[in-house]
């Protein structure tokens, strides 16, 4: 009777250890599939986020998708449980156009639209008539014509809303520059046969270009930095707090510091400046 007594007392303690553990992972969601498209924020939530929530307990497969439309389609039917890839901006506009309730969560460090060219190495030398391509997406599309009226090659008719503007909104084009709408995905490709081309970060660095070789790069504010998406239901779910957690934790931050990884020279969210203490 004491042994048993005493096997006993030791599995109740054994219990008392290990419920800590456990009760740190979401008992619904203990493994996380989580949605990127090709490039930097992939790396990121493979290098900063998925140990940290190893750490907690949950097991963690990172997704690519090709483009910018699955990875919400894909959250918004449970197919992932997460996506990292898209600013609010974006997730607004697809939310409403496709009838999806997504949320935004956390903002992560960010690389801007760049301009690039094999063509040209400066403003200056762009053509009058230079053919560019740029994001189709009404949202970076109106995003990219703002970052040109930024850098002095356009201007946009003052009186329409510049979050929607097309190439219809634009006032003076001086170099008399040809449009060409693609992907967002595909730009990086274009690059042979066109004189510019409007880039996002991502797309850059996933096809092996520098944001230092840009001719120019887009100054970025708050709404246009990426966020981890999860659908609105999953708000308060533990796994979502358990990401907020890691994201804003110091393990994160040295990861997006050391200069050995590709993100130091991303532009930072406000929360993340002033939580370090960090000049931009």
């Amino acid at each position: 009777m004491n042994k048993f007594f005493t096997y006993a007392i030791s599995g109740v303690l054994a219990a008392t250890v290990f419920t800590p553990a456990l009760m740190a992972v979401d008992k619904e969601r203990s493994s996380l599939i989580v949605g990127v498209a090709p490039g930097p924020y992939g790396d990121l939530v493979s290098k900063a986020i998925k140990p940290g929530l190893e750490k907690k307990g949950y097991k963690v497969d990172v997704k690519e998708f090709s483009d910018w439309v699955t990875p919400n389609l894909a959250l918004a039917g449970k197919d992932i449980d997460v996506n990292v890839f898209q600013h609010s901006i974006y997730l607004a506009k697809f939310s409403t156009d496709r009838g999806l309730k997504l949320s935004p969560r956390i903002s992560i460090p960010t690389a801007g639209l760049g301009l690039f060219s094999n063509k040209i190495k400066s403003l200056a030398d762009i053509k009058d008539g230079s053919v560019l391509t740029l994001p189709n997406d009404p949202t970076n599309l109106a995003r990219a014509l703002r970052f040109l009226a930024k850098i002095g090659l356009i201007t946009i008719k003052p009186d329409i809303d510049p979050a929607k503007a097309s190439e219809r909104d634009i006032a003076d084009n001086p170099k008399n520059l040809k449009f060409t709408p693609v992907d967002a995905a595909q730009i990086p490709r274009t690059l042979d046969s066109v004189d510019i081309a409007v880039i996002s970060g991502n797309y850059a660095i996933a096809s092996g270009l520098k944001l230092s070789s840009a001719i120019a790069l887009e100054q970025l504010t708050e709404p246009y930095k990426i966020v981890v998406a999860v659908r609105t239901e999953d708000n308060e779910r533990e796994f979502v707090k358990d990401i907020e957690e890691i994201v804003a934790s110091d393990a994160f931050k040295d990861v997006v510091e050391n200069p050995a990884n590709n993100f130091k020279e991303f532009q930072k969210p406000q929360w993340y400046l002033t939580k370090w203490d960090i000049k931009q």
